[in-house]
């Protein structure tokens, strides 16, 4: 049993200062009633200066010493992708939970390492999976959970965005790399990876072929087709070369009683949303639209309050560690079947 913390606010270090870490400091912002920042982390000298001072919090380069010397419950991973395992059991070791970035970890069975570290330190692992919390999503989930499509006979989904040389470049040598980072599936397009399973169900078996334009190790393009246990059939299209800004990202759904699309530069605009009997939140498609300028989307303050309510013992994770799991585990088999030129099948353990 892990204890609530309710006499006091929830006290979180952010280890991480780069470009997605606005996000977090703007969620715990949001989130003040509950929450505290008490220190920031981060191995450039700049960034951290930076923060520590706009925050009025102490700074470390090195996280151990921040959490033998500051009092903290919770540390938010904003980091390179692959140093999220290493760090996410250093927290566990010192009895503090872990929320991490996407992807959870490169590799699968440091993904596993993740959990297992977390759940014998007592401590809970969050994956932030925010666009889950986008309003277009939350309509297509509700319509997915009450069945509305019938049989689903096919999914596609496009994330067709641009990522410059320059890009890769600025990640100090991270960026593009298998070990630190991930390709264009496994960085960019996660979060469009984590539907597959979260909106139509497990997954049977994927074929995937890549491709590397970039000045980089991993994949900037590719292709993935998948099978669920359920019977459909679905594809994914990926790359980071469209010209000259980025144009898609979208999902598909075609049953044998309803069609949706939803597209827009980050699934923001529900642009098909048919079906064979009507419901009274189908008004509300016009509404769930938003513009956005970010592919992030507008999800973090939402995620943040899930976590705030579990810590204070107010409710259950809505993506967890396991959870996590379920995206690595299609990601990792896509690179093995692009890899060895095969079809994979899941789980990929037993």
């Amino acid at each position: 049993m892990i204890d609530a913390i309710l006499d006091r606010k929830i006290r979180i270090a952010i280890v991480g200062c780069g470009r997605i870490s606005k996000n977090h400091f703007g969620s715990v912002e949001r989130h003040g009633a509950h929450m505290e920042l008490v220190s920031v982390c981060d191995t450039d000298e700049a960034a951290l200066k930076e923060h520590s001072e706009r925050y009025n919090v102490p700074g470390y380069s090195d996280m151990e010493e921040m959490l033998q010397k500051e009092q903290i419950d919770l540390v938010a991973l904003c980091t390179p992708s692959g140093i999220h395992p290493s760090q996410a059991v250093l927290a566990a070791k010192y009895k503090v939970h872990v929320m991490t970035e996407k992807p959870m970890a490169t590799r699968w069975a440091d993904g596993v390492r993740m959990v297992r570290a977390c759940d014998e330190a007592g401590v809970r692992l969050f994956v932030v999976k925010q666009n889950r919390h986008n309003t277009t999503l939350q309509l297509l989930k509700r319509a997915m959970m009450e069945k509305r499509f019938g049989k689903v006979h096919m999914v596609h989904l496009n994330v067709f965005w641009t990522r410059p040389q320059s890009y890769y470049d600025q990640g100090h040598g991270w960026r593009g790399t298998w070990e630190f980072d991930g390709g264009a599936f496994m960085n960019q397009a996660s979060h469009y990876v984590d539907l597959l399973d979260w909106l139509i169900g497990p997954v049977e078996k994927v074929q995937a072929m890549m491709s590397t334009t970039r000045d980089i190790e991993v994949e900037d393009t590719g292709v993935l087709n998948v099978k669920w246990r359920n019977g459909a059939l679905g594809s994914m299209s990926v790359t980071m070369l469209t010209f000259p800004k980025n144009l898609e990202g979208s999902i598909t759904i075609l049953g044998e009683k309803g069609t949706v699309r939803v597209g827009g530069v980050a699934v923001n605009d529900i642009q098909i949303w048919d079906f064979d009997e009507s419901m009274d939140y189908d008004q509300e498609i016009m509404a769930a639209n938003y513009e956005t300028t970010s592919v992030y989307g507008l999800g973090h303050p939402l995620y943040y309050k899930n976590v705030v309510d579990v810590l204070r013992g107010e409710a259950e994770p809505e993506t967890d560690g396991r959870e996590g799991l379920k995206s690595l585990e299609l990601l990792i088999a896509a690179y093995i079947s692009a890899r060895d030129g095969k079809t994979v099948s899941l789980p990929l353990e037993y």
